[in-house]
């Protein structure tokens, strides 16, 4: 990432993944071979969740008796798929290139949703069990019966407590280090900025969100998961996290998760390194007057601005602008889809640099979206890609019409290119070869349709250089010795993508 690395952050190496997403195991669509298909695309590690228990189901309604038959008859199709869904989460174990976590839903309208984690999902060859608690103090009693590796992890925490949002009251950090702040319900770190919630079961509450919880006294850190519905984890857009871990094994990634060395994202790989006094994000650093802020941020786009926060107010907020550079590292995003209502594209996409180097590639796929109900025999796995040779990549895909004017339904690859203005882009798209010089990309978007008017599109996006997508920087901050501090970042890029880190928190100075 950087030559930067503060002495908290030596042997760590950052992953990304997505601890929650759904496929037909409960209610959904798409199975779980598909799912872990399409998390092997983009993704480090990865739990599919299933859907299996809520005891406060509210059955005295009318209204609501649609709602409880659904879940009812996805709770027992969990049940009684759920050894065979451990044994595949197992075999699709593999330390060192793609690592799975067993995972069931407990709903809950008093204290919110909450995901159960297994590090290993089976004791003697059995499988550890869905719980069927009655309420959390009881789900957090059967988990710690079992004598495991196991987390119990709040999600779609902003909604009103008692409408299965978080009850702050109830939370216990024991079992549940983080907890999940974005997620297409959307974000729960305020009641205010971007993605606010727009599911039917209400908006965010300023008493459920992350900063109120901080504010509360809980230490826990973040983490950003699609809670997708068709079998794509880490669908782009919808929420991801990212963890600085030893290496990309169970152990590993779990430890990270326990300690809080996590941060949310909403879907670009934006890498962040955050220290106080040189220690990692999510620590509890003893007394310090003084704090040593140390950030380094490289970004997937244009990084807007890099926000320091210390106990939720800005202290700090370092702003990038658009720069015209001629030659070094540059990313451009290649995005295909639009088209007209009821039309599927079918796209296969060569890309290959000429008079110029191939740094990096990064795969930015959605899938269906994550609650749309697709036809029964509709495809789920139909995305793939490959790096062909040093300087070229492949990828092939569907697109839709997108759904709005406000929400994409495009697919695409982000490339890190090392080059100048004789560096050329070369695609093949579809059977069409376009040329794109970088000099070009410099100066903007440049676009192609694979027909005439309203047909589908393919993005080259402006080519953006390395001083725009990359930023370190340091300050020094003083505590006033009154209280327990924390210090969290947040990234703005300028397509709007955007991280959040986990706090570090600080003690107070004694008197």
């Amino acid at each position: 990432m950087t030559a930067f690395a503060p002495r908290g952050y030596d042997d760590l190496t950052l992953f990304y993944g997505d601890l929650h997403n759904h496929c037909n195991l409960s209610y959904g669509h798409g199975s779980l071979a598909d799912a872990l298909h399409n998390a092997r695309l983009q993704l480090d590690f990865a739990s599919v969740t299933v859907h299996a228990v809520w005891p406060d189901l509210p059955q005295d309604d009318p209204y609501l008796d649609y709602l409880v038959d659904y879940h009812r008859e996805g709770f027992v199709k969990a049940e009684a798929g759920w050894p065979g869904y451990v044994q595949t989460i197992e075999d699709a174990n593999e330390d060192g290139a793609f690592v799975t976590f067993p995972s069931f839903e407990w709903h809950s309208m008093r204290y919110g949703d909450h995901c159960v984690y297994y590090k290993q999902g089976r004791r003697d060859g059995q499988p550890f069990p869905i719980i069927e608690a009655p309420d959390l103090p009881a789900l957090r009693q059967s988990v710690r019966d079992l004598q495991t590796d196991a987390f119990v992890i709040p999600h779609h925490i902003g909604y009103k407590s008692g409408s299965r949002g978080i009850a702050w009251g109830d939370f216990r950090e024991e079992l549940s280090p983080v907890a999940e702040i974005f997620s297409f319900h959307g974000l729960a770190e305020s009641s205010e900025g971007p993605y606010p919630y727009l599911h039917s079961m209400g908006p965010r509450h300023s008493r459920s969100t992350a900063q109120h919880g901080w504010a509360q006294g809980h230490l826990f850190g973040v983490v950003g998961s699609t809670d997708h519905h068709n079998s794509f984890p880490g669908s782009y857009g919808y929420g991801r996290l990212a963890v600085w871990a030893s290496s990309l094994s169970r152990d590993d990634i779990w430890d990270a998760i326990a300690r809080r060395r996590t941060y949310a994202l909403t879907g670009d790989r934006i890498d962040v390194m955050f220290a106080v006094n040189e220690q990692p994000l999510g620590s509890v650093l003893g007394p310090a007057m003084e704090r040593w802020i140390d950030v380094s941020v490289r970004g997937g786009s244009s990084v807007d601005y890099v926000e320091v926060l210390h106990n939720n107010q800005i202290i700090h907020r370092e702003s990038l602008f658009p720069q015209r550079v001629e030659g070094g590292l540059f990313k451009v995003f290649v995005e295909v889809g639009w088209g007209e209502r009821n039309q599927e594209t079918a796209w296969d996409v060569s890309l290959q640099v000429t008079g110029g180097r191939l740094r990096q590639a990064e795969p930015r796929f959605r899938g269906r979206g994550p609650t749309d109900a697709p036809a029964e025999d509709a495809a789920f796995a139909y995305t793939s890609w490959q790096q062909t040779a040093a300087n070229a990549v492949h990828f092939a895909t569907l697109t839709r019409r997108n759904p709005s004017l406000h929400t994409a339904a495009t697919e695409g690859m982000a490339l890190e290119i090392e080059g100048d203005a004789g560096t050329v882009l070369v695609a093949e798209v579809n059977g069409q070869r376009m040329e794109f010089p970088l000099a070009e990309l410099i100066e903007g978007a440049q676009t192609a349709n694979l027909g005439g008017f309203v047909s589908p599109a393919i993005c080259f996006h402006r080519a953006i250089p390395e001083a725009e997508y990359s930023r370190r920087f340091g300050f020094v901050h003083r505590g006033n010795g009154r209280q327990r501090d924390w210090y969290y970042v947040r990234v703005r890029q300028r397509n709007e993508q955007w991280a959040w880190t986990s706090p570090i928190w600080v003690e107070n100075t004694p008197l």
